[in-house]
């Protein structure tokens, strides 16, 4: 590996979901759980939203994710988990929202 590549930063994968029913809150963030085991992941964690701002409360579950390269995002969204994931999530959420940085 190259110095330079030796400090290259991960892509961090960053995305933001409300629930279209708060009783299925927990059900979605164990859902999106499944998602760590895809092995391109080089960092994984998703979490409740534990902001309790007095404006908005419009998120309700937060994944962050590492990759080492977009090669490995790329793998990691192609991968049949992501797929089965999909389909638990997308019926129970509202609002997604995702940023790579």
């Amino acid at each position: 590996m190259s110095d330079q590549n030796s400090h290259r930063r991960p892509i961090r994968h960053v995305v933001f979901f409300s629930c279209k029913k708060s009783e299925d809150i927990d059900h979605v963030v164990e859902s999106l759980s499944m998602l760590k085991d895809i092995p391109s992941v080089s960092h994984f964690e998703v979490s409740r939203n534990r902001n309790q701002d007095r404006f908005a409360n419009d998120v309700d579950v937060i994944v962050y994710a590492e990759f080492a390269d977009d090669a490995a995002l790329a793998a990691y969204r192609a991968h049949p988990i992501y797929d089965d994931c999909i389909k638990i999530v997308r019926p129970l959420r509202d609002m997604r929202i995702a940023a790579d940085f």
